[in-house]
């Protein structure tokens, strides 16, 4: 039983929870099947994923502009905490403007640069989450911090989520 189906049908009959692959953990995270290729790039503790490297270009051709896609749920969780809390507006406001317009360009460089040499289609545009200036979503944001990324909102998104953490 060397293949990881053997261990799969073997798990099965012994009634043992199965461990899914990316493929099905990615699609149960989402809610729908992923329209193009991605990688995961983050994993928490148990080895779910927690952050996806998307493709530039989804499979119909469709540009798209998140690179990274923050789906680990304890992640979305807190995220989303933080973003109903107004963390967008406080997030923009506590980060330099330079700083934020300077990381659209770098995530914006990156994507790019994933896009194959002759593609001739439509392509993704503007910079983290797709938007060109000041902050649109936390999420994408602190997806890209967490896969290494040099985004100032990332780290302002981290830094909250620890002070969180610590009370």
């Amino acid at each position: 039983m060397d293949h990881p189906q053997d261990l799969q049908e073997e798990e099965e009959k012994e009634g043992l929870t199965l461990n899914l692959g990316d493929d099905e953990q990615v699609e149960a995270l989402l809610g729908r099947a992923p329209r193009g290729p991605y990688e995961v790039v983050v994993r928490a503790d148990d080895g779910t994923p927690r952050v996806l490297r998307n493709a530039p270009i989804l499979d119909d051709g469709t540009p798209m502009p998140t690179r990274y896609w923050l789906v680990g749920p304890d992640d979305m969780m807190r995220v989303s905490r933080l973003e109903s809390a107004g963390g967008v507006r406080r997030a923009e406001a506590a980060v330099d403007p330079n700083d934020l317009a300077d990381a659209h360009r770098r995530y914006a460089d990156e994507r790019d640069a994933a896009i194959p040499h002759g593609y001739a289609g439509h392509r993704p545009s503007a910079g983290v989450g797709g938007t060109r200036r000041g902050v649109k979503c936390l999420h994408a944001h602190y997806a890209w911090h967490l896969a290494g990324g040099d985004d100032p909102v990332g780290r302002w998104v981290a830094e909250h989520l620890d002070l969180e953490n610590s009370t």
